[in-house]
């Protein structure tokens, strides 16, 4: 038991269990997902609504910067915080260099601040997961990030709860040179068949293009617009 009681000690076969406990909150989380198309990216969750719930007060997609943003699954406190930092950072970037900051770099902050966390007794690793999608000079990039830092990037991905069926349907439906249509109803077809059981959420979708800024609309908006 001693091995899981501080993030500085790794187990006898290399464990952090403090970081795999954290990967088991994100597993928990609602079912968010990004699919990148032959203009840009898709990002899509669920969000959760009520009679009684302000809408605008819970988020999950989250802007970062006009060609940037990230969904995540897990502890949304946690990804306010760093989503607040990476903000930040995207905005340096531009006043310093006079132009925007390129999404792997960014991805780099959120990883090293998350990795950060690992290393030290009394902290705790970030329970929360993103999926960062933009676009730059090098291309279109779905970026993950996880709670020990690592960074993985995707054609098309799913985090949370519903992670593990969503994607075996990206490996069967996901192609190369998709529309932004095709990729909505993509994203939207995996939420639907990962997450039968939600009640009272919608889904909420996010776009962003290379010709367009960051985008976020519900679930009949994105299709009408897709369709024009």
């Amino acid at each position: 038991m001693g091995y899981d009681r501080t993030i500085a000690v790794f187990s006898p076969d290399g464990r952090l269990f403090q970081v795999e406990y954290a990967k088991e909150a994100v597993k928990r989380g609602l079912t968010s997902l990004g699919v990148v198309f032959k203009d840009g990216v898709v990002l899509a969750t669920i969000k959760t609504a009520s009679s009684l719930m302000v809408p605008a007060s819970t988020e999950k997609i989250f802007q970062i910067d006009d060609h940037l943003g990230a969904v995540a699954a897990g502890l949304l406190a946690d990804a306010r915080v760093l989503v607040t930092q990476a903000r930040v950072k995207a905005q340096v970037h531009k006043l310093t260099y006079e132009e925007p900051v390129d999404v792997w770099t960014l991805a780099r902050v959120i990883g090293d601040r998350m990795q950060i966390s690992t290393l030290y007794a009394g902290l705790r690793p970030f329970g929360v997961t993103f999926l960062l999608g933009g676009f730059d000079k090098t291309g279109i990039h779905l970026i993950e990030s996880d709670p020990s830092g690592m960074l993985f990037e995707w054609q098309a991905y799913a985090i949370g709860r519903g992670a593990l069926l969503a994607n075996k349907l990206f490996k069967q439906k996901w192609r190369h040179n998709m529309s932004e249509a095709e990729a909505i109803d993509l994203a939207v077809d995996v939420m639907n068949k990962t997450e039968k059981e939600r009640r009272e959420g919608v889904i909420d979708i996010a776009v962003l293009k290379r010709d367009n800024k960051f985008k976020k609309v519900r679930e009949e908006e994105a299709r009408r617009s897709a369709t024009k």
